[in-house]
């Protein structure tokens, strides 16, 4: 077969349901000559999310919990760049890359969809200028060097009449990635006062803004009420039955009329399918993609989608997976199955998962979980939280740096380094001839 009778199949999205897809693709089908696979994501590495606000609260170096796509991938082609557009009736998809963006075809016989979800900022004024998020690799660096450098000015004599606004951190959202941000921003704050002359534990202010009666509600309300109490008693100011109303420059405004003055919002609140999954013809629902329980999007043979991006049926409870990792996991295998059994001639099969369990760190080596319907706290959950993690993180190299990094951080504090991407300050001169004959210029012009 020539390369234009191979059967093409293209992923869009690198996160845990398209990266996985790939995986097990590249295990189960990339070997076929007449087979060619293509991964398309923007950034060439993959991001273990859950391990993100370790870096943020400098627990982790950045480097350790990204993946190389292609050390990932043996067989799979991938390609580095961003999706443009999908045309389901002609089966293309428009990609652009390089320094100057231009843009290229590629055609498929089979396409997946895991183009994930992005942060919602629900149209409230100020916020999407304003605000911090917790999404990729450089929102985690974004608001390190951010809280460092909020620690250098407020130590600074000449800023102590705004001293209070500038340690003031608001975090909206009381889920896993709100919860678990506002924990280790609070641990990474408190213990950097030490470095601080001027600064005292008086000065800060950590609030947490949730919408809900109770933080962490995937958790239910015993183990979310043992994370808010351990909050709290850390100093975490946590605000229930509250919204984010509005952010101006000086300030954060909530539902019930309180302004909070502060310079620092981190946004956890919300997120949406990505709008590119809104130009498509497919049938979709609260702008995800709707699949069947083979993770085929119907009336369009040779499309797929998964992960956050989808809505794929619970066989279990009649209702749709959530769009949690340990989910986008499996999901990707499993599409991988079915793509293979179409091209190959096999059996496919039905999506089927139940979640085993879920956990959240909330600082100072404490933790909540829920394992097989069993509520843990304290210092097992958290211990359960890292193992877990750990496991699940690809590549021996990476958990052993990471490995390295929790054991270090039990013996020396965090690192207050600002990981700035300023050039170095540069000059350009002429010869030693040349500067001296300007030298004598300029004392002839002020001699006269």
């Amino acid at each position: 077969m020539s390369g234009t009778d191979k059967t093409r199949i293209v992923i869009l999205g690198g996160g845990f349901a398209g990266l996985y897809a790939a995986i097990q693709l590249d295990k189960d089908l990339a070997r076929d000559p007449n087979v060619e696979i293509t991964l398309i994501n923007r950034d060439n590495f993959f991001l273990f999310t859950p391990m993100l606000h370790e870096v943020a609260a400098s627990d982790l170096d950045l480097s350790n919990i990204v993946n190389p796509v292609r050390k990932l991938l043996k067989r799979v082609n991938f390609f580095a760049g961003e999706v443009e557009g999908v045309d389901l009736t002609s089966k293309r998809v428009t990609v652009s890359h390089g320094f100057d963006h231009h843009h290229h075809d590629l055609e498929y016989d089979h396409l997946v969809l895991g183009l994930g979800s992005i942060t919602n900022f629900f149209h409230l004024p100020g916020l999407q200028e304003r605000a911090l998020t917790m999404k990729s690799l450089g929102d985690a660096i974004h608001l390190r060097n951010r809280l460092i450098a909020l620690l250098e000015e407020a130590d600074t004599e000449c800023s102590a009449a705004v001293r209070l606004p500038l340690l003031t951190f608001v975090v909206a959202g009381g889920g896993f990635a709100g919860v678990e941000t506002i924990a280790g921003v609070n641990d990474f704050i408190r213990e950097a006062l030490r470095f601080y002359p001027n600064l005292r534990e008086d000065h800060l202010r950590v609030i947490l803004v949730h919408p809900g009666s109770v933080i962490l509600p995937e958790l239910g309300e015993k183990l979310g009420a043992y994370a808010q109490e351990k909050l709290a008693a850390r100093g975490v100011d946590i605000r229930v039955n509250t919204k984010v109303s509005g952010v101006t420059d000086d300030g954060v405004l909530l539902s019930n009329g309180e302004k909070i003055d502060t310079r620092t919002i981190i946004w956890t609140a919300g997120t949406s399918p990505n709008p590119l999954l809104g130009t498509l013809p497919c049938a979709r629902m609260n702008g995800k993609v709707l699949v069947n329980e083979m993770l085929e999007v119907p009336n369009w043979p040779g499309v797929w989608a998964l992960g956050d991006c989808a809505l794929v049926p619970d066989r279990t409870t009649g209702k749709y997976c959530p769009p949690t990792a340990q989910h986008a996991l499996r999901e990707g295998k499993t599409l991988a199955h079915n793509v293979a059994a179409v091209v190959q001639g096999g059996k496919q099969k039905p999506f089927s998962f139940s979640t085993i369990g879920q956990l959240a760190a909330i600082g100072r080596r404490t933790g909540v979980a829920n394992i097989l319907g069993i509520n843990f706290s304290g210092f097992l959950a958290w211990w359960l939280w890292r193992t877990i993690y750990l496991s699940k993180l690809p590549r021996f190299e990476k958990k052993l740096r990471v490995a390295l990094d929790w054991t270090l951080d039990l013996l020396f504090t965090k690192d207050l380094v600002q990981f700035q991407t300023f050039r170095a300050p540069t000059i350009s001169h002429g010869s030693e001839e040349h500067r001296e004959t300007q030298a004598m210029s300029i004392l002839a012009e002020v001699s006269s």
